[in-house]
């Protein structure tokens, strides 16, 4: 009995060491700016433009690279957001490539720590989803567009009906880290040989 016991609780454990695995080998990270990266940008809507080309979820990272002696990112609130104010963010980075884990749904507000260049529109929302086991065909609704920096208003949403997409300038497009899909399967390997283990041993 306490065998038996004892080999179901290590059938267990196995099962949720590979559940773990499988959901961090989905998560992805993403270069903010693409190849341009972090800083001021060529137009006011370059980096809406940029979010808008991904679904972030719930995991999901933001690379920001920068020159570090030069520039910063914070991340603030909503209000800190339109008006520039870096006085009081909510957090401060600069170490140059800044990884930010993105793991609550709703907004998130970024600008540089440079009030000059986030007045130049160097500054980025993004929008995680709620669930990332969310349908993600083309009849579900699309996520939130980011608000338009200062001085600009927003665009009008498209006609009922129809689903306009504005192509993005080509320097900006999403990049997600080259060796993310070697490490997911690298990753998934481990935990079928975790899964294999952990069925050997409840077998015996």
């Amino acid at each position: 009995m306490a065998r038996n016991l004892k080999n179901m609780m290590l059938c267990g454990f196995g099962l949720l060491c590979f559940l773990m695995i499988v959901d961090r080998a989905c998560a992805r990270e993403f270069t903010v700016g693409g190849a341009t990266g972090w800083t001021v940008p060529s137009g006011a809507q370059v980096y809406s433009q940029w979010a808008e080309q991904s679904r972030f979820q719930i995991g999901d990272s933001l690379l920001f690279v920068y020159q570090s002696n030069q520039d910063s990112v914070l991340q603030v609130t909503r209000d800190a957001y339109d008006s520039c104010n870096t006085d009081s963010p909510t957090a401060k980075f600069a170490d140059g490539k800044t990884s930010v884990t993105l793991n609550h749904s709703g907004p998130y507000y970024f600008i540089s720590g440079n009030k000059d260049n986030c007045k130049k529109s160097e500054k980025l929302v993004v929008i995680v989803m709620a669930d990332r086991s969310g349908n993600k065909n083309t009849t579900s609704s699309p996520p939130s567009p980011a608000p338009a920096p200062s001085g600009e208003s927003s665009p009008s949403p498209p006609v009922s009906g129809t689903f306009e997409m504005t192509p993005a300038p080509t320097p900006t497009t999403s990049q997600e880290t080259p060796n993310n899909a070697a490490s997911s399967s690298s990753s998934f390997v481990a935990a079928l040989l975790g899964a294999a283990l952990a069925s050997t041993l409840f077998l015996h």
